[in-house]
């Protein structure tokens, strides 16, 4: 199949999406571009603060893609590049952007409050102290994994077994470029925020001074250990987590979004350039042959970003609607933006798809796979290998960039997570307790406290349960989001597949996870500490899910039973 073919036809089906199915979105759920969102109405020069439609484009595409629409792709193509291709463009249009659009905008109609607070006003406290806590506690999975890729990526030295160091110089580059980064992203901050700089010479300047960023770092790499780079990690994340969002966060991820887009346009010129056959078979059964995995529920949770992701719900309505200029920027920065998330995980999936050789799998991580693959169509276009080798340095120092920015939004995340957890019930006065731990400093000190801690003390023994837990965040957005469009007499509909089809896929893997785990112990060959654990866990989620179900469902019957009611009346 031509590569080209798939990636033309993918364009097609997400432009006539944007421009038909995101725009009745839009008039469904009434955007109204002369209502006054929360960034100018709460502006606390902190959370709150307005911001031009391309800055927060680039700062929330940068916080919902990282690695995961390259990841999932490329480890979901076992089952054959048809039905992931279907789940990337159902799922993105759908579900994915319909997720990403709403969340966003139940958000700004709840003053900027996450979906916590959003629940407890519209389904109950209970249920928004038990979303609250889950999520948190998926926000510290996510920040243990991330502080620990990261300072992975900039590790610049192991130690032999005869004690000497061995040096990466592509790590070494990397840490040196992202740590230049920083204070770039300060002073792009500043000039745009504070001194009003014309957002175009300024973003023109600090693309280029990124380019030289790069540079530098590919000239002189950093060789340090991982534990010193742990250390800066948790240092530079809490400052992230409760500096002004235009100081430090805003800016950064803004000017790493233009590395995303040219890895995104690297990989389009390759694929049009030489238009790759995609060897990969279209279908290769409902159980993949290469490692057993059923279709359903894997491809659902396997293919997260790109398709659908819970956390995408929690960036939208935790720190995108705190900038939100105007109502009219909530169609491109949420349902956009997830279809040019949609774009990148074709690519991915054409990319893996044009290595697929004799019947195998190419080898290597999905950022090393999906590298080699671009690189490979400038090789085939005749560019050169200095071309091709920069090509291919450049995309991987891309995919490292981006864990730095979805984690130091994760960590933000958190703290808002914390505060709301202390936050006194509607109607009533906070306690001096309650206002001490509602704390931003004391939130971000114990998400990044508790994040280190699991970093350091084994993420990894839970890490396979965080596919359906992310998976499953989407679903109380859904119903969150449905009970309010129908307590405001709007139309709900098209959220209930979605939600009704996560829920079952989330709930299927926890159940087959938790089948596995037990058999593994009971074989004699399981770890209490690795597939008891996971066991443990499972039971908890699987009642959390079950009371927002119960919960939300009574709600939505209610209302739909009085509109019933006040029908017959009139």
């Amino acid at each position: 199949m031509s590569g080209v073919m798939i990636l033309v036809f993918s364009i097609f089906c997400f432009f006539i999406a944007y421009v038909t199915y995101g725009s009745w979105l839009a008039k469904q759920w009434d955007v109204d571009p002369s209502r006054k969102t929360p960034s100018h109405e709460l502006n606390d020069g902190i959370d709150y603060i307005p911001a031009k439609a391309p800055v927060l484009l680039g700062h929330h595409f940068a916080s919902i893609a990282g690695a995961g629409p390259i990841n999932g792709p490329i480890q979901a193509a076992v089952f054959g590049w048809v039905p992931v291709l279907l789940w990337i463009i159902i799922g993105g249009i759908f579900f994915g952007a319909v997720q990403d659009f709403s969340s966003i905008i139940v958000s700004i109609r709840h003053k900027g409050k996450s979906l916590g607070e959003v629940i407890e006003e519209n389904i109950g406290y209970r249920c928004k102290i038990l979303f609250t806590i889950f999520s948190w506690l998926v926000l510290l999975l996510v920040v243990a994994a991330f502080s620990d890729i990261v300072a992975s990526t900039f590790q610049g030295y192991t130690v032999a077994a005869d004690g000497t160091r061995v040096y990466n110089s592509a790590n070494g580059s990397v840490a040196t470029a992202s740590m230049l980064f920083i204070p770039l992203s300060v002073v792009f901050g500043f000039l745009v925020h504070r001194k009003n700089a014309p957002l175009a010479v300024s973003s023109i300047a600090g693309v280029g001074l990124l380019v030289v960023c790069i540079a530098v770092g590919l000239k002189y790499p950093i060789y340090l250990s991982k534990t010193f780079w742990l250390g800066m990690v948790f240092i530079y994340i809490f400052i992230a987590s409760v500096t002004p969002v235009w100081i430090l966060l805003q800016p950064r991820d803004y000017l790493n979004s233009f590395l995303l887009y040219f890895m995104i346009a690297a990989a389009i010129i390759g694929i049009v350039g030489s238009n790759p056959t995609v060897n990969l078979p279209a279908f290769t059964g409902w159980a993949s042959s290469f490692n057993g995995q059923s279709m359903f529920p894997y491809l659902f949770i396997t293919v997260a970003c790109g398709a659908i992701s819970g956390f995408h719900s929690l960036i939208g309505s935790g720190t995108t609607s705190k900038q939100l200029d105007n109502e009219k920027d909530a169609k491109l920065i949420g349902y956009g933006a997830m279809l040019i998330e949609c774009g990148l995980a074709v690519v991915a999936l054409i990319a893996v798809g044009a290595l697929f050789t004799n019947n195998e799998m190419p080898k290597g991580t999905p950022a090393v796979v999906f590298a080699s693959a671009i690189s490979g169509f400038f090789r085939t276009l005749g560019m050169g290998e200095i071309a091709a080798s920069t090509t291919f340095t450049v995309i991987s120092l891309a995919i490292s960039a981006f864990a730095l920015t979805s984690l130091d939004t994760a960590t933000r995340l958190g703290r808002f997570m914390f505060q709301e957890l202390f936050a006194a019930k509607a109607g009533e006065k906070a306690g001096n307790i309650r206002k001490s731990l509602g704390n931003m400093y004391v939130g971000t000190f114990a998400t990044v406290l508790l994040g280190g801690v699991l970093c350091l003390g084994g993420y990894k023994n839970i890490w396979p349960l965080f596919g359906a837990c992310n998976q499953l965040v989407a679903v109380p957005c859904f119903l969150g989001v449905s009970v309010w469009l129908s307590k405001k007499g709007k139309n709900n509909k098209m959220l209930f597949i979605p939600m009704v089809f996560m829920l079952m896929a989330t709930m299927s893997s926890l159940l087959i996870s938790f089948k596995s785990n037990v058999l593994i112990l009971m074989s004699g060959k399981g770890s209490l500490a690795v597939h008891g654990l996971q066991c443990v866990i499972i039971i908890p989620i699987f009642a959390l899910a079950f009371i927002l179900v119960i919960e939300g469902g009574k709600v939505l019957w209610e209302n739909r039973r009085q509109k019933g009611i006040l029908k017959t009346e009139a």
